[in-house]
This record gives structure tokens, C-alpha cells and sequence, in this order.
């Protein structure tokens, strides 16, 4: 079965030795001017909220919700490419969040965490070859040269289905799909434990994505990574993901196994992101539509919903109480106060 899109049957929530244990995380950045003559403050972009989350060796981790809901941050935020506000971000035995990103980046557990980019053409350097791209992190992280280094760029690009003959090509000289490859075997050269995933086939054919998707988990199989999958198609991190987390507005408002989340989603959030979807039977009679656009993220009211006022089945005690992610049966959580009502 290796190479096949699909998820294998996993515990529903992250069972036996943690990766990663994120608690209660935040990212806020500043936005306008200083009123220092008043006393008043910077307003502040909500970016991340008070988000809490656990990764399990071997698992792979989809995160889904609308452009704006602070998806990327919170990947950079694991990938120790930038700083959070508050909040703790443990990795194996090891507390990270006190570990400013520009020290990170020289620090001996950079090359367990790697990151793949959206766009593989704007994240290699075009004056790179493409072996120089896959030796680069080999070269900073672990200081290999030579002929160990050759060997190890010449392994990862084979892992990853990269004709060696293209080694030499510049980003330019290679199609989309290669472009990947080349973006993939930078970040497994180091054998990272962690593998965050920004919407890495976004930018791809569809033809090419379903190749580079099974290259993914040829290697996630092979090489026994964790993986945070990052995703707008919903279809793509059902069937290869263990399980999802739903974010809007900065917060988790629904995690639990992927194709429990999907058939049946407790949250009404997750209700419209999952019928928008395009069906073959066309659109269910009961399915519930997003409208309007999300709150703007800068200074939100801190004791409303996040989805009050789009959402419809919210009311009055949705804009003064703002609700807990709760358990529910099976590994399943969500932060409504009408979630047992939510329509299966």
C-alpha cells in the first residue's frame, strides 16, 4: 500500500509519545500608531488565540479553515520561524517558545523541525541549483561537505523521485512538480522528526498534485515523520490525514479524526466549510451555508464567539460568552454551546 493516498486507522487523539505539545499559544502583532501622548496602546491582530494542541510520532496533523484564520502563523509559529506572544511549545522533552527564532535557527534541533513552503519556485533561491537547495540545510544544520554531502543531496533527491540528472537545472529550468520535489527533499535531507506542510501542492496541476501527495506519504512511511498538513481542499486532508483541526479567526474551534470530522461535524463552522465542498449527489438538503465574510481579527471582543453574528444557529449568549473547547465521544472536540444540536 505504500505510496497510496489514505489514512491509517490511528487513536483519534494523540495517544502514547508526544512530538509536539503546543498550550495555549497566541501570536499578536501591533497595528496602527502608538498613542503615547494618550496612554492608549496598539491595537492588536488576533493572528493566534489561546490555541492548545498535541502531535503523536507518527501522526499526521491536517489544519483547515478559510484564508485570514491564521493557519500560516500558527505553522511558522511550530516551525520556530517566528515568536509567540505567550504560550508554551514543548517538542519532545524540550520547551521552545523561550528560544528566540533567530537563535532557533542555529540551534542543534532546527534540522528535526523542517518546513515546505506553498510556492517551491519563491521558496528555493533561484541562484541556487537544485542541488545546491538540497545541500544548503545539510551544509548550515549539520555541517556536512564533500563527498558525505554529495551522497546525502543524490539520497534525498532520489527519496523524493528527483531525477539525478536534474540536480545541476536552476529552479527556472524545472516544471512545477520537480520545483516540489526539489522543496521536499531540501527539508527531509536533515531527517527531521517534524514535517510542517504549507498548503504544499497548492500552486500544482491537479495531475501532479495526487503524484506529489503520494510521494508524501511514500515518505512518511518510509522515514516514520510527523507531519501538519496544512490545506485548503478538504478532500485532500481526509484522506491523508489523521486528524484535522478546524481554525477560524485565530482559534481552534473543532478537532478530531479526519473522516469523523467530515462525515459528521459537530461544529457549524465546520458544517459550511464541508458543504461547500462540491459533491457528485449534488448538495444535501440540510447543509448549512457560510455567508459573509469573517470579523476583522484586530482587537475582537473577547468574551463573543469568533463566528457570532455569521453564524446560524448562534444566539444572543454567543456574543457575551465566549465558548470552551469541549470533549464529546470519539476524540471529538469543539468549541460551540450547540454542538450536541448540530445535524450529523
Amino acid at each position: 500500500m505504500s505510496g497510496q493516498i489514505g489514512n491509517q486507522p490511528t487513536p483519534p487523539e494523540a495517544e502514547g509519545p508526544l512530538l509536539l505539545d503546543i498550550a495555549e499559544v497566541s501570536k499578536r502583532f501591533p497595528v496602527g500608531k502608538t498613542g503615547w501622548l494618550s496612554g492608549k496602546s496598539h491595537s492588536l491582530v488576533h493572528a493566534v488565540d489561546d490555541v492548545s494542541l498535541t502531535l503523536a510520532r507518527g501522526e499526521t496533523l491536517g489544519l483547515v479553515g478559510e484564508s485570514g484564520c491564521g493557519k500560516s502563523t500558527l505553522v511558522r509559529l511550530l516551525a520556530r520561524l517566528t515568536d509567540p506572544t505567550s504560550g508554551s511549545i514543548r517538542f519532545g522533552t524540550r520547551e521552545l517558545s523561550a528560544i528566540p527564532a533567530k537563535d532557533f535557527a542555529r540551534d542543534p534541533d532546527r534540522a528535526r523541525i523542517q518546513i515546505v513552503f506553498q510556492d517551491a519556485g519563491e521558496s528555493i533561491n533561484p541562484r541556487f541549483t537544485a542541488a545546491d537547495a538540497i545541500a544548503d540545510p545539510l551544509r548550515q544544520l549539520q555541517g556536512l561537505t564533500g563527498d558525505t554531502l554529495r551522497q546525502k543531496v543524490e539520497e534525498a533527491a532520489t527519496l523524493c523521485g528527483l531525477p539525478l540528472e536534474l540536480l545541476a537545472r536552476f529552479p527556472h529550468q524545472l516544471s512545477g512538480g520537480q520545483r516540489a520535489r526539489v522543496g521536499i527533499a531540501r527539508a527531509i535531507g536533515p531527517r527531521p522528526d517534524l514535517l510542517v506542510l504549507d498548503e504544499p501542492t497548492a500552486a500544482l496541476d491537479v495531475s501532479v498534485q495526487v503524484t506529489i501527495l503520494q510521494l508524501l506519504v511514500s515518505l512518511r512511511e518510509s522515514l516514520g515523520i510527523s507531519y501538519v498538513f496544512v490545506s485548503h481542499d478538504l478532500n485532500v486532508v481526509r484522506l491523508l490525514c489523521d486528524r484535522v483541526v478546524v481554525m477560524y479567526l485565530g482559534r481552534i474551534v473543532e478537532v478530531g479524526p479526519a473522516r469523523a470530522v467530515f462525515d459528521a461535524p459537530l461544529h457549524p463552522y465546520t458544517r459550511g466549510l464541508v458543504a461547500a465542498v462540491p459533491r457528485l449527489d449534488g448538495v444535501r438538503a440540510d447543509a448549512l451555508r457560510l455567508v459573509g465574510d469573517p470579523k476583522s481579527p484586530i482587537d475582537p471582543d473577547p468574551n463573543a464567539c469568533r463566528f457570532h453574528g455569521r453564524c446560524p444557529i448562534g444566539t444572543d449568549r454567543c456574543g457575551v460568552e465566549m465558548p470552551e473547547l469541549r470533549r464529546f465521544a470519539g476524540g471529538r472536540q469543539a468549541a460551540c454551546h450547540y454542538a450536541e444540536e448540530a445535524p450529523a
